[in-house]
């Protein structure tokens, strides 16, 4: 019986001992290694107007600053319109300050005056026709003379009431329907003008981000429409490194862990971590090379690198390390 035990717990010891060593040669393999490329991030710079290109600042492989002009079109046309838009501001502007004011006060008089001669006239023809009515009754007038004493006297008191309506209206003012469209109208044509202010600024191409020309698609002379590309820059800032990971070794790899990126055609070496790592699985691309069978499911991740250079160009091969669990 004590036979047996004893050899049970050799074989235990035995198998503890070498789960061990299996454990210690798994942990002395080193840190992970992970193979990729620099990441080619591009822009297409391109005019939000048409017209003629007058001016290209930069050629392929010149670098440029965030906020730099990098290319110029004819601004005239742009201009023209600018100050017609403006114009018809100030013609709206004039048009709702003419409302808001009223009328003159001389307006006001002469249509009061015109009023009393109208009332004049209009009880000198009333009194003009009483007095051929009572003629008539007599027979002492004859009936044209009464109609044509009719006549003048209902075309008095239409003058009348036109007078009168002239001097209420101008003295009641531009109504509130007339001074609320006036005020759209202004407000269109301040829109208007902000629009071609828009527009002539928009005939600077401005870059938003540091980066290095690659294609300078048009040159000056060339007539471009909107969104056309101009040019094609390579941003420098953030730079990524674009690599991929078996599913063994996802776990080491989560965002936020430090890694040092190493390219062959330099001794320096670049600090950086992880900052995004892909859900999804896919096979390992033909433009990685990895230690495992290209047919492996890989994940891509994404590095960015913190203090790069000028030596870490786009699309170059890296290699990064990063320690193990």
């Amino acid at each position: 019986m004590r036979k047996p035990l004893i050899l049970l717990v050799v074989i235990a010891l035995v198998a503890g001992l070498g789960y061990g060593w299996y454990r210690s040669q798994q942990e002395d393999n080193g840190p992970l290694l992970l193979y990729g490329n620099v990441d080619i991030r591009e822009l297409s710079l391109a005019f939000r107007q048409g017209g003629r290109v007058t001016e290209l600042a930069f050629d392929e492989g010149d670098q440029v600053k965030a906020g730099q002009q990098v290319a110029q079109l004819d601004e005239e046309p742009l201009r023209n319109a600018l100050n017609a838009a403006e114009a018809g501001v100030a013609q709206a502007r004039a048009m709702l300050a003419r409302l808001e004011a009223g009328n003159r006060p001389q307006e006001i008089e002469q249509a009061r005056d015109n009023k009393l001669q109208a009332q004049a006239v209009f009880e000198n023809r009333s009194r003009e026709y009483n007095r051929l009515r009572e003629l008539a009754r007599t027979g002492a007038t004859s009936q044209q003379a009464l109609d044509a004493a009719r006549y003048a006297l209902d075309e008095a008191r239409a003058r009348l009431a036109a007078a009168s309506a002239t001097l209420s209206l101008l003295e009641e003012g531009p109504r509130q329907e007339d001074l609320d469209a006036a005020r759209a109208q202004l407000e269109v044509a301040k829109a208007e003008a902000a629009q071609a202010r828009t527009a002539l600024s928009d005939t600077r191409l401005v870059t938003p981000s540091d980066g290095i020309v690659l294609t300078r698609v048009v040159e000056p002379g060339a007539m471009v429409q909107p969104g056309s590309p101009v040019y094609s820059l390579a941003l420098r800032d953030p730079v990524y490194v674009r690599a991929y990971v078996g599913e063994p070794d996802l776990a080491k790899v989560a965002p936020g862990t430090r890694v040092r990126v190493t390219t062959d055609s330099t001794d320096t070496s670049y600090s950086g971590q992880v900052g995004f790592v892909s859900p999804r699985a896919e096979f390992t691309p033909r433009s990685v090379q990895t230690e495992d069978l290209r047919t492996e499911l890989v994940y891509r991740l994404r590095v960015v690198v913190e203090d790069a250079d000028e030596q870490l160009l786009q699309g170059m091969p890296v290699t990064i390390t990063l320690a193990g669990p």
